[in-house]
């Protein structure tokens, strides 16, 4: 028995990254293989001879996502939490679980969308995905990266080293335009600056706060003091109306 039905195989080249949609049928050679499995191209036809593919996930019709680890060709509803794979969470409250529909990790003929990855290139090219190279437009934003990317030290200047992968490109108007991305955490004298003023204000509000606590409890023992003298003298006074009470009055 054969499906005739077909599918959208999504496959990505792990060079660059790109991805293409190729509209197939389903071979009988992803059948029963789990994600993560990798499955030659040699039964897709000629054009993929000597092709290396490894599943990646996939959905079926309905849309519902493969789930890694869950070991059938069906779907299945788990308790899913935030930050696992086929369930975002968002609006949730922290550690809330939700019962949720997947499918399982086993390929069969109900899947509309296979992902795979290009693990092995084989002798053809496939057009728009191995025939043209796609180079990385955008290099690293943080500072730390960009050492690390041209093997800089501490002491070097990072901010000319980002006009190698500066693009530029011509808009819309038709003017010239050079981009490059704004380097983040760059340590420079007007940050050292700003961060020894944050040190200076906070060591400031610091001697504030100790200098307001002090008058403070100077004032609560004063006010303690007070008190206690108070009292004292109420019970002086009390004591000796008590004792003139009780002395024997003496007869005429």
């Amino acid at each position: 028995m054969a499906w005739d039905h077909p599918t959208g195989l999504a496959t990505a080249e792990i060079g660059d990254g790109s991805l293409n949609g190729l509209s197939l049928l389903l071979s009988r050679a992803f059948f029963d293989k789990r994600i993560s499995q990798e499955v030659s191209g040699d039964s897709l036809g000629e054009e993929f001879k000597g092709y290396v593919f490894k599943i990646m996930g996939g959905c079926d019709k309905q849309g519902f996502p493969m789930k890694q680890g869950v070991l059938t060709p069906g779907r299945v509803r788990l308790l899913l939490h935030r930050g696992t794979p086929c369930f975002r969470g968002y609006g949730r409250r922290n550690g809330e679980r939700r019962r949720k529909s997947v499918r399982g990790c086993i390929v069969s003929q109900d899947l509309s969308v296979l992902n795979l990855v290009i693990v092995k290139k084989g002798e053809n090219d496939l057009p728009g995905l191995t025939d043209t190279e796609k180079p990385r437009m955008r290099g690293p934003k943080r500072a730390s990266k960009i050492r690390k990317l041209f093997n800089l030290s501490k002491e070097d200047d990072v901010r000319k080293y980002v006009n190698t992968y500066r693009r530029t490109f011509t808009t819309k108007a038709g003017k010239e335009v050079s981009k490059a991305p704004k380097i983040q955490r760059l340590v420079t004298p007007l940050t050292l600056q700003r961060k020894r003023a944050r040190i200076a204000d906070k060591k400031k509000r610091i001697a504030k706060s100790k200098a307001a606590a002090a008058e403070y409890h100077k004032l609560l023992a004063s006010r303690l003091k007070e008190q206690r003298d108070r009292r004292s003298e109420s019970l002086a006074k009390k004591r000796s109306r008590l004792s003139a009470a009780s002395k024997p009055s003496i007869a005429a």
